[in-house]
Formats: C-alpha cells, structure tokens, sequence
C-alpha cells in the first residue's frame, strides 16, 4: 500500500513541480506555491478553497475533450464487475488499476492539455477527504460498544435513528464507524445484507444533512458562505419524511425477514441486561479534536496559515491535525476495545486505493458537466427540479462533494454570481436572487440523499460494505445494491421527497 500511494503522491509532487513552466504564458507571483501567513492573505480577499468550477481562471487552464471520460467509466465498471466476475484478480489488482487509470488522466492534463490547475485541485480535494475519513476511521475504532440487548426490529430501528442524529455531529463517517459494528454484533444471530444496507441509506447518507458537519458536501457548502444553521433550516422536513419512510420500510422488512420462529423462542430464553458498555472511551477526545480541526480553514480564519497556489488557499494544517490523530488514537488505543471490534486497516486502505482512483478520473467528468450547466443553453435548464434531479445522479456516480460545488457554481452563475465571493454565496443562500436558497436546498437535499444510491455515491459507504464483508457477510455486488435496493427502496423515497418540496413549488 505504501508504495502505491507513495506513487500517487510522487506524481502530484510532479505537477506542482511542472506548474511553473506550464503555466509560463500566465505566470505571476499568485501562481507561485508559498506557505502564507495572516499577513500575506490579506491581499486577495475574494480568494476562496478549492472549487471545481472557477471561472476566474478558466481561460489560462485547457479543457479535456469528450473521450478522456473513459478511465472514469472504465473504473466504475471495473468496481462494479470485478468482485462479482473476476474477485480474484480484482481483490489483488485494484490498487494498480485505480492508480494506473489516474495516471492516464492527471497525465494527459499536465503534458497535453497543460492544465495543472484541475490536477492540484483533485490533489487537494483528496487529502482532505482522505484525511477526514482515515482519523474518523482509526479513533472511532478505538471504541467498543457492546449493547447486551435483545435483537428486535425496534431495537434496530432505535439504533439507527440514533446513529442518524449522531451523523450530524462527528459525521456521517464518525456515525459510521462507531455504531456498524455494534448494530453487526446486534444482529449476530440474524445479521444480512439488508441491515447494512439500510445502515448505509439512514446513517452513512440520509442522517447527515442537518449540519456541514454531517456530510462533505454541506461542509464544502459551509466553507464557501453558507451560513452554519442554514442546512438545519431548511433540510430539516426532508431529512424527517426520508428518515421516517426508511424507518418504517425497514421495521416492516426485518420484521418480514428477521430471525425464524425457533431462533426467536431460542433467544427469548437469554437473559439480557439491557446495558450499553463503553471500553476505549477516551477515543472520544480525539473524535473531539478532529471534529474542532474540521473549522481550521483558511477560508474562514484568515490566521490560519495556508498553501497560496494559483489564486487558492489551501488548507494542510487541519489536515495534518488528522493524520496526527489518526496515528496517535491507534498508537494509545486501548488494545481490548481494537480487538473487540476485529479492527483493522483493510477497510479505509479498499476507500484510500478507489478513491484515487475516482478523483483522479472524474476531474473530465466533472468539468464536462460544469462546462455546460454554465453555458448559455444549460443555464435556461436550470431550475430546482433540474438541479434536483441531476446533482442527485451525479452525485450517486461521482463523489457527491465535488458535485454539490460545480452544481452550485452553475446555479449561481445562471443569475451572474460567484461561487469564489463569499458575500454573494451567502446571498444566494438568504434567498437574495431568484428562488435561490429553493434551489440551494434542492442541491443540498439532492447530493446528501442520493449518495446513498451507490457504493461510491459517499466515502462511508465502501467502509461499511468492506467491515461487513469482513465480518462475513456476503453483500450485494455493485449492480447487486443499485437493483435490489437503491431501485425499488431508495429511488421511490427520493422521488417522494422530490413530489413534496419540490415538483409544486413555485
């Protein structure tokens, strides 16, 4: 694993090595990569994080033709075939693949399109979201639950909504992390696919869209302007209709499918406490930190130092807060609560390898979609249902982050504002242009929800699937997920949210 991601990490080093030659014809001292102080920010005021869409300096960056789609589409069918045709050499190849299909893309933008802005940016984006994923992963680890209670489909239920309420406060991941391993050894007795695919639609996904904690896109939301309790506001009749129909689909289900009459006369025998135990408790302080270093952006605290690049302001400091407690909360982790819960670093290293190789392809895919939801003929599409309905699927194929910013950018475009410019993003989000906190709660609901659709629609999703998988639970391929739940369970719940708050307004 080492050596792959010491490739990848070698390769980007390269671009920001190449930037300055590459960018000749436009080279400035905003172009230049220096560490910035308070001091050296205050110059560019209207500088904001990374963004896919950015078109105050599209001109100077080359575009990717239609056809560079291909390795993205190419990955996804490879994730989506591979553990259902070809396990074996999927298992142990795809680490080369998704680093290899990455290679081809960020390649063709250095040497052919000369584009070293879209490379830098996907960089960015995937420390960050691997930062994040791996600290919440390894301190949550860290923690045991053990609930001696009786498995019922109420039990179920009660533990989900909480894990769904939780989500909102160490995120989506966190919930994830914490509460699959206890809701698994719940269920011992009974444990199947369909509990954890529900756990991936109520707590990986649908819980976490009450607060930018809960979920990366509504973070990203929160870091360019919108204010913090605007996604409680507005989100909040959504999340309960969703949460509620998923509550009572799943009671329903699992009183259906739960355990057989025998088993169930055999475990009314067992005595239970009733107690929830906790071992490892002090993983919570590191929870804690990570969760305070998630708001140490220098988009927002203009003390915090940053890396300049290109008229960006990058973060590392929070960043390397992460990688710190995710090293530390493993090293002084309390050894029963790791052994309790069969921890290991398979899950987060299957998320670290996909994942590279997703933001590495999907920068065409995206820029082709934010090409033309801010040309002339996408922007007379867009309206709330549109933005809806399409940073939903989007964000079901591609990482629902990246998403949520390029519709958003196209959403405010369409009415001449500015993603990068803080006040008019706020703006946007206080209804101050047309319909425009409507069609920021279509795109907010929409990127949250639908990241449930797939496994790679939201980071948690791959890691709830591999620790089941782990504990021996044989889940549902990826077409397997889309056909057996997404289609005939989620979609219909998306569509009803859809028809309540969305195809009458206006």
């Amino acid at each position: 694993m080492k050596n792959y991601l010491a490739s990848w990490f070698l390769l980007f080093g390269c671009v920001l090595l190449l930037s300055t030659p590459l960018q000749a014809q436009s080279a400035s001292s905003s172009d230049l990569i220096v560490l910035t102080s308070h001091q050296d920010v205050q110059q560019s005021d209207e500088i904001n994080s990374a963004s896919i869409a950015e078109p105050a300096h599209e001109a100077s960056h080359g575009h990717a033709p239609g056809w560079l789609v291909i390795p993205f589409v190419t990955l996804l069918l490879m994730i989506a075939t591979g553990p259902l045709f070809y396990e074996h050499f999927w298992h142990h190849n795809y680490p080369k693949i998704a680093v290899g299909l990455a290679a081809v893309v960020v390649f063709y933008y250095l040497f052919v399109l000369h584009n070293v802005h879209n490379p830098v940016h996907a960089l960015a984006e995937y420390v960050q979201f691997i930062a994040l994923l791996a600290s919440l992963f390894i301190a949550s680890g860290g923690i045991l639950i053990d609930v001696d209670k009786k498995s019922t489909p109420l039990a179920n239920v009660i533990l989900l909504i909480v894990g769904a309420l939780i989500s909102n406060l160490i995120g989506t991941t966190g919930a994830s992390m914490l509460l699959i391993r206890p809701f698994i050894r719940l269920n011992k007795d009974n444990i199947q696919p369909y509990h954890i695919i529900f756990f991936i639609f109520m707590v990986s996904n649908v819980g976490g869209s009450l607060t930018p904690i809960g979920d990366p896109p509504l973070f990203l939301g929160f870091l360019k302007g919108v204010p913090f309790f605007w996604t409680l506001e507005h989100n909040w009749p959504a999340w309960i209709l969703a949460l509620t129909i998923l509550s009572i689909l799943f009671y329903l289900v699992d009183r259906k499918m739960g355990k057989s009459a025998a088993v169930q006369e055999s475990d009314d025998e067992i005595t239970h406490s009733n107690k929830i135990t906790l071992t490892g408790t002090r993983n919570f302080l590191w929870l804690l930190v990570i969760i305070i270093s998630v708001f140490l952006d220098p988009n927002v605290l203009e003390w915090v130092p940053a890396i300049h690049y290109d008229g960006q302001k990058f973060s590392f400091i929070r960043e390397t807060i992460m990688f710190a407690v995710a090293y530390l909360s493993f090293r002084y982790a309390d050894k029963k609560a790791l052994k309790g819960n069969e921890f290991n670093f398979e899950p987060i290293r299957e998320v670290a390898f996909i994942f590279i190789g997703i933001f590495g392809t999907m920068m065409p895919a995206l820029e082709l979609v934010g090409t033309f939801a801010q040309s002339e003929e996408g922007a007379a599409m867009i309206t709330y249902n549109t933005l809806y309905w399409g940073t939903g699927f989007l964000s079901g194929f591609l990482d629902n982050a990246p998403t949520y910013l390029n519709f958003l950018a196209a959403a405010m475009a369409s009415q001449g504002a500015d993603i990068n410019v803080i006040q008019q993003v706020k703006d946007f989000a206080m209804n101050n242009y047309l319909d425009s906190s409507f069609e920021l709660m279509a795109i907010s609901i929409a990127s949250v929800f639908f990241g449930a659709m797939t496994y790679i629609g939201n980071g948690p999703n791959f890691m709830v699937k591999s620790i089941a998988e782990q504990s021996g639970i044989r889940m549902p391929s990826f077409f397997g997920y889309i056909l057996r739940f997404s289609i005939p369970i989620l979609l219909p719940i998306l569509f009803i949210t859809w028809l309540v708050f969305f195809a009458f307004a206006g």
